[in-house]
């Protein structure tokens, strides 16, 4: 029923406007094409001036109306993250002064010079000084926000300092696997005809002695609030591309070809819920790059925590080694050991 009344009333304002034209064409015969081209003039003009009113109010609403659901509200979640939304903010003061101001003079004088006959146009082909103010004043201003963003980026994507911690991130179809290293803290080589889904779900060597340390988590990443955390990105299939909202980042993952960014969390998991209010906070992690047709589902969490959540979480974690090699554990108690104890101790009894 809404479907057919929605289409009805879009029928009916294209009726409405079409009789609109019909009757200012034959008022125009009746005026007379001149004096009906002035009036339409002096309308138009007016109604340049109300746009631009009522223009600027519709921005106002919006802004306050919505605003404060956008993540701009909540402030950055690391120290990269800040200087992100402090870029963004000088960009917006900029561009939005040159839109207010080219706006204004657009409209207003579509109204101050519309037709007149005791006016005269004026009317010159070329202007130097003006063609070198348009010209050097915007590539000006472009450049100090290109040098911004180029000192930026090169920082979140430099070399970390010396205490971060470093966790490799791969994409796949349609989630993440996160690897940390072990207490040697050097990654085991890896290669991807070693792909086992089930127990090598990114190809680890396990020949590698710096490998049967590592340790593999998928959805959700653990970091420490205060210490920068270093990226290692790639991807065992498609481009994916890793997107953290919250921390003002993104980077490809690409296939066979790593990528690196680090940032610096400053608040915790537990301190953005209050923050926010929302007691169901979650950072996110999200693919920004169509990658198939479950992409919409690849969605990873990162919980930002203190040191002393990570090195209780991270006590809790096996090697990925055991996963595949579970005879090779030595928190296992062998099944035969485990028979003969029992019949030992029944037989004592």
């Amino acid at each position: 029923m809404s479907l057919y009344l929605s289409v009805a009333i879009i029928v009916l304002i294209f009726v409405v406007i079409f009789q609109i034209a019909k009757a200012s064409e034959y008022v125009s015969i009746l005026k007379g094409e001149e004096a009906s081209r002035q009036q339409n003039n002096k309308i138009n003009g007016f109604l340049m001036v109300a746009f631009l009113v009522l223009g600027f109010v519709g921005i106002y609403i919006c802004n306050k109306a919505y605003y404060g659901k956008t993540q701009m509200a909540q402030g950055a979640a690391s120290i990269q993250g800040e200087k992100v939304d402090e870029m963004l903010f000088v960009t917006l003061v900029i561009t939005g002064i040159v839109f207010v101001i080219t706006q204004v003079l657009l409209f207003w004088f579509a109204y101050k010079y519309q037709e007149d006959k005791n006016r005269k146009v004026f009317f010159f082909a070329h202007s130097t000084k003006l063609e070198l103010i348009w010209t050097a004043i915007p590539a000006i201003a472009l450049t100090i926000l290109v040098v911004f963003g180029l000192r930026n980026w090169f920082f979140f994507t430099g070399e970390p300092p010396k205490n971060a911690m470093v966790v490799e991130v791969t994409g796949k179809q349609f989630g993440w696997i996160f690897r940390y290293p072990g207490k040697d803290a050097i990654f085991g080589k890896k290669y991807y005809k070693n792909i086992d889904p089930a127990t090598n779900s990114v190809g680890i060597i396990w020949d590698d002695k710096y490998a049967q340390d590592d340790i593999l988590t998928e959805q959700t990443m653990y970091v420490v609030k205060g210490t920068p955390v270093k990226l290692i990105i790639g991807s065992r299939d498609v481009i994916h591309d890793v997107g953290l909202t919250h921390f003002r980042l993104k980077m490809d993952a690409v296939p066979g070809i790593p990528t690196t960014m680090w940032f610096t969390p400053i608040y915790t998991t537990k301190e953005m819920r209050e923050k926010t209010g929302n007691p169901n906070f979650a950072y996110e992690i999200s693919c920004d790059q169509m990658c198939g047709n479950g992409h919409y589902s690849m969605k990873g969490v990162i919980e930002v925590v203190d040191q002393e959540e990570y090195d209780l979480w991270m006590a809790k974690q096996k090697p990925q080694y055991f996963t595949a090699f579970p005879e090779k554990d030595p928190s296992a108690v062998p099944v035969a050991k485990a028979d003969s104890t029992a019949k030992a101790t029944t037989a004592k009894m």
